[in-house]
C-alpha cells in the first residue's frame, strides 16, 4: 500500500534533492568508515562557461608538468570546502571570474579515490587574468571561440564535457542538477532501481530495515575498493539477492548531497541513483530476492509512476 512505500523520499530523489541517509546500510553488516578528503577520497570540480557570444573559458596552465597549455578551470576541493563553494574557487583563482553554477554536467569517476563533478557555470563578475597577473594557480585566462584543438591542450578529456555544456545549452537532456547541503559521513549511493514489464507496471527495489526507503550502498575505503568503480558496491548487492548474476549497470546520477565538515569532519557523499537495468527481460514480475532486507514495490499511483518513468531517461551522467 501506498502508507508503506517512501513516498516523500522518492520524490525529494525524483526532484533532484537528498534525503537523510540514516545509519543502516544494505549489504554492509558493519558501520562504513568515514571519508576524509585528502586521505581516502579526491574530489575534483571542472567548470565550462560560456560567455554571450558563445566563447568558452579557458585558463593557461603555470603548473611545471602543463606549463603553458591549456585548460578548462579545474583542482581539487579542500578539506572543510562544499562542492560548489570549490567550484566558485577554482574558478576565481585560474581565470579571475567569479560564476554561479548552472547544473552538474557529468561525474566522471575511478572509484572513491577519484571522483569530478563537471559543471556548467555562468559568469557573475570579475575581470579576466592576464599575463601580468600571472601566478602558481595560472598564467593567464580568455575567451577561445575557436576549437579548442587548435590550442596546446593539457589533456583532450575537456572535449566530451564541452560537448555536453554544447549540448545542454540548446537542448537540456536533464533538469538543473545541483549539490544538496545535506550531512553524510561516508561515500554512498542511494538507488533507484526499476522493474518494469511488456504491460508497463513498475516496481521499484526497497530497504525494510525500519521505515521502507531506497536502498543505500557504501564504497568501502580498503585499496581494492577504491580502486574500484561507483558500480562495484551495487553489483555486490545485487549478485547477493537476485537469482541470477546481473549484467554490467548503467548508472545515471539523479542528485547528490553533501555538507563540509559533516558528521565527525567527515566529507562523504550521498550520490541518488538510477540504474538501466536488463530486469524486464526475466518475465512479467519482478524476481524473487534472496535477502528479506530488500523487496520490491508496486507503484500503482499513475502520477509518480509516470514520474519516475520519464526521470529515469532524463539523469546526469556517470562516466567510469
Amino acid at each position: 500500500p501506498m502508507g508503506d512505500a517512501p513516498t516523500a523520499e522518492l520524490e525529494a530523489v525524483l526532484d533532484g534533492g537528498g534525503w537523510d541517509v540514516g545509519a543502516t546500510f544494505e549489504g554492509s553488516p558493519a558501520p562504513p568508515a568515514p571519508v576524509s578528503l585528502g586521505r581516502t577520497v579526491c574530489y575534483v570540480v571542472l567548470a565550462v562557461l560560456f560567455n554571450e557570444e558563445g566563447a568558452v573559458l579557458l585558463v593557461q596552465e603555470a603548473k611545471p608538468e602543463c606549463r603553458g597549455r591549456w585548460y578548462l578551470p579545474a583542482g581539487r576541493m579542500e578539506p572543510g570546502e562544499g562542492v560548489v563553494e570549490a567550484l566558485r574557487r577554482e574558478v576565481k583563482e585560474e581565470s579571475g571570474l567569479e560564476c554561479e553554477p548552472v547544473t552538474l554536467l557529468a561525474l566522471e569517476e575511478r572509484g572513491p579515490a577519484w571522483i569530478r563533478f563537471a559543471f556548467l557555470a555562468r559568469p557573475a563578475g570579475g575581470t579576466l587574468k592576464t599575463l601580468e597577473e600571472a601566478d602558481a594557480e595560472s598564467l593567464q585566462a580568455t575567451w577561445w571561440s575557436g576549437d579548442p584543438r587548435e590550442l596546446p591542450l593539457r589533456s583532450l578529456d575537456i572535449l566530451p564535457v564541452l560537448d555536453l555544456a554544447t549540448r545542454y545549452r540548446q537542448s537540456p537532456p536533464h533538469p538543473p542538477t545541483l549539490p544538496r547541503e545535506l550531512p553524510c559521513a561516508p561515500l554512498c549511493l542511494r538507488l533507484l532501481l526499476p522493474f518494469t514489464n511488456a504491460a508497463g507496471d513498475l516496481w521499484v527495489l526497497l530497504g525494510t530495515a525500519g521505515t521502507p526507503h531506497l536502498p543505500v550502498v557504501t564504497c568501502g575505503t580498503s585499496p581494492r575498493e577504491l580502486r574500484g568503480g561507483l558500480c562495484q558496491p551495487v553489483l555486490w548487492l545485487l549478485r547477493d539477492c537476485l537469482p541470477w548474476d546481473p549484467q554490467p549497470w548503467v548508472l545515471g546520477l539523479l542528485g547528490l548531497q553533501h555538507r563540509a565538515g559533516g558528521p565527525g569532519g567527515a566529507d562523504g557523499i550521498c550520490f541518488n541513483v538510477a540504474l538501466s537495468t536488463p530486469l524486464s527481460t526475466h518475465g512479467d514480475v519482478p524476481p524473487e530476492l534472496r535477502d528479506p532486507a530488500l523487496c520490491w514495490w508496486h507503484v500503482e499511483e499513475e502520477g509518480l509512476r509516470g514520474r519516475i518513468l520519464q526521470r529515469l531517461q532524463a539523469t546526469v551522467p556517470i562516466r567510469s
